[in-house]
Protein backbone atom coordinates (compact mmCIF):
# COMPACT_ATOMS: atom_id res chain seq x y z
CA UNK A 1 0.00 0.00 0.00
CA UNK A 2 1.64 3.56 -0.81
CA UNK A 3 3.01 4.96 2.36
CA UNK A 4 1.08 8.10 1.52
CA UNK A 5 -2.60 6.68 1.39
CA UNK A 6 -1.51 4.17 4.73
CA UNK A 7 -0.73 7.36 6.57
CA UNK A 8 -3.91 9.50 5.69
CA UNK A 9 -5.85 6.41 6.91
CA UNK A 10 -4.32 6.19 10.50
CA UNK A 11 -4.86 9.55 11.14
CA UNK A 12 -8.65 9.50 10.74
CA UNK A 13 -10.32 9.05 13.71
CA UNK A 14 -14.15 9.78 15.24
CA UNK A 15 -15.57 12.95 16.28
CA UNK A 16 -18.30 13.46 18.47
CA UNK A 17 -20.09 16.86 18.94
CA UNK A 18 -23.41 16.50 21.91
CA UNK A 19 -25.06 19.70 22.38
CA UNK A 20 -27.90 19.61 25.06
CA UNK A 21 -31.26 21.52 25.48
CA UNK A 22 -29.93 23.79 28.46
CA UNK A 23 -26.61 24.71 26.32
CA UNK A 24 -23.95 22.62 27.70
CA UNK A 25 -21.67 21.06 24.83
CA UNK A 26 -19.25 18.58 24.64
CA UNK A 27 -16.92 17.17 22.55
CA UNK A 28 -15.77 13.42 22.43
CA UNK A 29 -12.98 11.76 19.96
CA UNK A 30 -12.01 7.86 19.54
CA UNK A 31 -8.27 9.16 18.54
CA UNK A 32 -6.34 8.18 22.32
CA UNK A 33 -5.23 12.40 22.85
CA UNK A 34 -7.47 15.36 23.71
CA UNK A 35 -7.81 17.19 20.29
CA UNK A 36 -9.01 20.67 19.62
CA UNK A 37 -11.66 20.92 16.90
CA UNK A 38 -13.34 24.01 15.52
CA UNK A 39 -13.30 26.16 18.57
CA UNK A 40 -14.48 22.39 21.12
CA UNK A 41 -11.75 20.21 22.79
CA UNK A 42 -12.66 16.88 21.74
CA UNK A 43 -11.76 14.36 24.47
CA UNK A 44 -10.16 11.43 23.81
CA UNK A 45 -12.76 8.48 24.47
CA UNK A 46 -12.01 5.44 22.81
CA UNK A 47 -14.48 3.51 24.43
CA UNK A 48 -17.37 5.71 23.03
CA UNK A 49 -18.43 4.61 19.76
CA UNK A 50 -21.43 3.66 17.20
CA UNK A 51 -22.57 0.98 15.65
CA UNK A 52 -22.79 0.35 11.63
CA UNK A 53 -23.56 3.56 10.08
CA UNK A 54 -26.08 2.90 7.12
CA UNK A 55 -25.88 5.63 4.38
CA UNK A 56 -28.98 5.69 2.14
CA UNK A 57 -30.77 7.52 -0.64
CA UNK A 58 -34.58 6.64 1.07
CA UNK A 59 -36.52 7.06 3.93
CA UNK A 60 -35.54 4.07 6.32
CA UNK A 61 -34.32 4.00 9.53
CA UNK A 62 -30.63 4.10 9.64
CA UNK A 63 -30.48 1.87 12.33
CA UNK A 64 -27.77 4.06 14.50
CA UNK A 65 -27.02 3.49 18.10
CA UNK A 66 -24.61 5.45 20.12
CA UNK A 67 -22.88 3.25 22.99
CA UNK A 68 -19.52 3.33 25.50
CA UNK A 69 -18.77 3.59 29.10
CA UNK A 70 -19.30 6.24 31.10
CA UNK A 71 -16.05 6.74 32.20
CA UNK A 72 -16.11 10.63 33.23
CA UNK A 73 -17.90 13.85 34.90
CA UNK A 74 -19.14 14.58 31.52
CA UNK A 75 -21.65 12.27 30.99
CA UNK A 76 -22.71 10.62 34.37
CA UNK A 77 -25.52 8.14 34.84
CA UNK A 78 -27.46 10.32 37.21
CA UNK A 79 -27.74 13.24 34.23
CA UNK A 80 -29.03 10.35 31.28
CA UNK A 81 -31.16 9.16 34.08
CA UNK A 82 -32.86 12.51 34.75
CA UNK A 83 -33.58 13.36 31.03
CA UNK A 84 -30.85 16.02 30.72
CA UNK A 85 -29.25 14.27 28.10
CA UNK A 86 -32.73 14.05 26.14
CA UNK A 87 -33.32 15.40 22.76
CA UNK A 88 -29.53 16.40 22.61
CA UNK A 89 -28.13 17.56 19.38
CA UNK A 90 -25.45 14.60 17.78
CA UNK A 91 -23.53 14.97 15.32
CA UNK A 92 -21.00 12.35 14.58
CA UNK A 93 -18.26 12.69 11.85
CA UNK A 94 -14.61 11.65 10.51
CA UNK A 95 -11.98 13.95 10.67
CA UNK A 96 -7.71 13.92 10.76
CA UNK A 97 -6.79 14.69 13.64
CA UNK A 98 -3.55 15.46 12.75
CA UNK A 99 -5.02 18.60 10.65
CA UNK A 100 -8.33 19.34 13.19
CA UNK A 101 -9.26 21.97 10.92
CA UNK A 102 -9.49 20.47 7.94
CA UNK A 103 -12.92 19.19 6.34
CA UNK A 104 -14.53 17.04 8.17
CA UNK A 105 -16.69 14.07 6.49
CA UNK A 106 -20.34 14.45 8.33
CA UNK A 107 -21.58 10.46 8.84
CA UNK A 108 -24.63 11.56 11.28
CA UNK A 109 -26.52 14.07 12.61
CA UNK A 110 -29.38 13.86 14.66
CA UNK A 111 -30.61 13.61 18.12
CA UNK A 112 -30.46 10.98 21.06
CA UNK A 113 -33.43 9.44 22.09
CA UNK A 114 -34.21 6.49 24.49
CA UNK A 115 -31.33 5.34 27.19
CA UNK A 116 -30.44 2.13 28.72
CA UNK A 117 -28.05 0.92 30.68
CA UNK A 118 -26.28 -2.32 31.99
CA UNK A 119 -23.72 -1.77 34.87
CA UNK A 120 -21.40 1.36 34.10
CA UNK A 121 -21.81 1.23 30.32
CA UNK A 122 -25.02 2.80 28.19
CA UNK A 123 -26.33 2.29 25.08
CA UNK A 124 -28.51 5.79 23.73
CA UNK A 125 -31.30 5.36 20.64
CA UNK A 126 -30.02 7.79 17.81
CA UNK A 127 -32.90 9.59 15.93
CA UNK A 128 -31.66 10.90 12.57
CA UNK A 129 -33.00 13.47 10.93
CA UNK A 130 -35.50 11.32 8.76
CA UNK A 131 -37.68 10.85 11.75
CA UNK A 132 -39.11 14.76 11.32
CA UNK A 133 -41.13 12.97 8.23
CA UNK A 134 -43.04 10.92 11.21
CA UNK A 135 -44.19 13.96 13.16
CA UNK A 136 -47.31 15.49 12.11
CA UNK A 137 -46.87 18.68 9.93
CA UNK A 138 -50.17 20.43 11.26
CA UNK A 139 -52.48 20.52 14.57
CA UNK A 140 -54.59 17.94 15.23
CA UNK A 141 -58.37 18.16 16.82
CA UNK A 142 -58.15 17.84 20.51
CA UNK A 143 -60.67 18.80 23.17
CA UNK A 144 -57.71 20.16 25.27
CA UNK A 145 -55.39 23.01 24.74
CA UNK A 146 -52.82 22.32 22.37
CA UNK A 147 -50.73 25.69 23.69
CA UNK A 148 -47.64 25.27 26.53
CA UNK A 149 -48.62 27.28 29.37
CA UNK A 150 -47.36 30.76 28.55
CA UNK A 151 -46.20 30.30 25.57
CA UNK A 152 -46.62 32.42 22.14
CA UNK A 153 -49.93 30.58 21.44
CA UNK A 154 -51.11 30.55 25.31
CA UNK A 155 -50.38 34.54 25.15
CA UNK A 156 -50.01 34.25 28.99
CA UNK A 157 -46.83 36.18 30.92
CA UNK A 158 -44.85 33.75 32.27
CA UNK A 159 -43.73 36.51 34.85
CA UNK A 160 -46.99 36.41 36.21
CA UNK A 161 -46.77 32.72 37.10
CA UNK A 162 -43.11 31.81 38.28
CA UNK A 163 -42.24 32.06 41.95
CA UNK A 164 -38.97 32.05 43.91
CA UNK A 165 -38.74 30.24 47.20
CA UNK A 166 -36.72 28.38 49.43
CA UNK A 167 -37.12 24.71 50.79
CA UNK A 168 -38.07 24.34 54.43
CA UNK A 169 -37.77 20.38 54.60
CA UNK A 170 -39.03 17.15 52.65
CA UNK A 171 -41.85 14.83 54.99
CA UNK A 172 -42.76 11.48 52.57
CA UNK A 173 -41.16 12.85 49.59
CA UNK A 174 -43.23 15.75 49.78
CA UNK A 175 -41.27 19.49 49.81
CA UNK A 176 -42.36 22.14 51.71
CA UNK A 177 -41.17 25.76 50.97
CA UNK A 178 -40.26 28.82 52.49
CA UNK A 179 -42.00 31.63 51.17
CA UNK A 180 -45.36 33.54 50.56
CA UNK A 181 -46.92 31.65 47.61
CA UNK A 182 -50.34 31.63 46.09
CA UNK A 183 -51.14 28.23 47.92
CA UNK A 184 -54.45 27.20 46.75
CA UNK A 185 -55.21 23.35 46.53
CA UNK A 186 -54.00 22.07 42.89
CA UNK A 187 -52.78 25.00 41.30
CA UNK A 188 -49.33 24.14 40.70
CA UNK A 189 -50.07 20.92 39.20
CA UNK A 190 -48.75 20.10 36.31
CA UNK A 191 -46.24 22.90 36.34
CA UNK A 192 -42.81 22.95 37.10
CA UNK A 193 -40.74 23.09 39.70
CA UNK A 194 -36.59 23.92 39.13
CA UNK A 195 -33.74 23.40 41.47
CA UNK A 196 -31.04 26.87 41.09
CA UNK A 197 -28.71 26.02 43.93
CA UNK A 198 -26.87 23.07 45.62
CA UNK A 199 -26.20 19.43 44.23
CA UNK A 200 -29.20 19.40 41.99
CA UNK A 201 -28.73 22.97 40.74
CA UNK A 202 -30.32 23.32 37.37
CA UNK A 203 -32.60 20.13 37.25
CA UNK A 204 -36.27 20.15 36.50
CA UNK A 205 -39.07 18.00 37.55
CA UNK A 206 -42.90 17.70 36.98
CA UNK A 207 -45.33 18.82 39.66
CA UNK A 208 -47.86 16.51 40.04
CA UNK A 209 -49.72 17.85 43.02
CA UNK A 210 -50.23 20.58 45.65
CA UNK A 211 -52.20 21.34 48.82
CA UNK A 212 -52.04 24.64 50.73
CA UNK A 213 -48.31 23.57 52.29
CA UNK A 214 -46.21 21.71 49.88
CA UNK A 215 -45.67 20.03 46.81
CA UNK A 216 -45.33 16.34 45.59
CA UNK A 217 -42.89 15.74 42.33
CA UNK A 218 -42.02 13.43 39.48
CA UNK A 219 -39.50 11.98 40.07
CA UNK A 220 -37.80 12.77 43.23
CA UNK A 221 -34.52 13.19 42.88
CA UNK A 222 -31.94 10.18 44.23
CA UNK A 223 -30.70 11.33 47.63
CA UNK A 224 -33.17 13.97 48.39
CA UNK A 225 -32.89 17.73 48.19
CA UNK A 226 -30.91 19.55 50.68
CA UNK A 227 -32.77 21.80 53.37
CA UNK A 228 -32.16 26.05 52.25
CA UNK A 229 -31.85 25.04 48.58
CA UNK A 230 -33.21 27.95 46.36
CA UNK A 231 -36.33 26.56 43.75
CA UNK A 232 -38.31 28.44 41.23
CA UNK A 233 -41.78 26.86 41.13
CA UNK A 234 -44.30 27.22 37.88
CA UNK A 235 -47.46 27.29 38.02
CA UNK A 236 -49.43 24.87 35.79
CA UNK A 237 -52.33 24.14 33.49
CA UNK A 238 -54.57 21.42 32.89
CA UNK A 239 -55.56 22.25 29.53
CA UNK A 240 -59.28 22.21 30.29
CA UNK A 241 -61.65 25.08 28.61
CA UNK A 242 -63.05 25.75 31.89
CA UNK A 243 -59.49 26.12 33.70
CA UNK A 244 -59.02 28.70 30.90
CA UNK A 245 -61.52 30.68 30.89
CA UNK A 246 -62.15 30.52 35.03
CA UNK A 247 -58.88 30.69 36.65
CA UNK A 248 -57.59 32.40 33.73
CA UNK A 249 -59.32 34.46 31.41
CA UNK A 250 -57.75 33.48 28.29
CA UNK A 251 -60.36 31.77 26.51
CA UNK A 252 -59.83 33.45 23.49
CA UNK A 253 -56.50 31.91 22.96
CA UNK A 254 -57.75 28.56 23.94
CA UNK A 255 -56.33 25.84 21.21
CA UNK A 256 -58.80 23.09 21.35
CA UNK A 257 -62.29 22.15 19.97
CA UNK A 258 -64.05 21.11 23.25
CA UNK A 259 -67.35 20.70 21.62
CA UNK A 260 -66.72 19.30 18.72
CA UNK A 261 -68.56 15.92 18.05
CA UNK A 262 -66.44 12.68 19.00
CA UNK A 263 -66.72 9.85 16.60
CA UNK A 264 -69.81 8.47 18.20
CA UNK A 265 -72.05 11.27 16.25
CA UNK A 266 -71.68 8.70 13.14
CA UNK A 267 -73.22 5.85 15.24
CA UNK A 268 -76.56 7.94 15.87
CA UNK A 269 -79.68 7.76 13.72
CA UNK A 270 -83.28 8.48 14.04
CA UNK A 271 -84.41 4.97 16.31
CA UNK A 272 -81.10 4.22 17.39
CA UNK A 273 -80.77 3.39 21.62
Amino acid sequence: MDMEVLAQVTTLAFGWRLERSDGVTLGFTSHDNDVLHDSLLLRASPGLKPTTIVESLGLENDGLDVNGAIASESIRQDDLSAGRWDAAYLEIFLFDWQDPEAEVRLLACGELGSVSFSGEAFEAEFLGLKTAFDRSIVPQTSPTCRASFCDAACGLNPLKFRHIAYLNRVEDQRIFLDGELPFVAHSFAYGRLRILSGRHCGRAFDIIGNDTESFVISPFPRGGIESGARIEIVEGCDKQIATCAMRFGNAVNFRGEPYLPGNDLLTRYPGAN
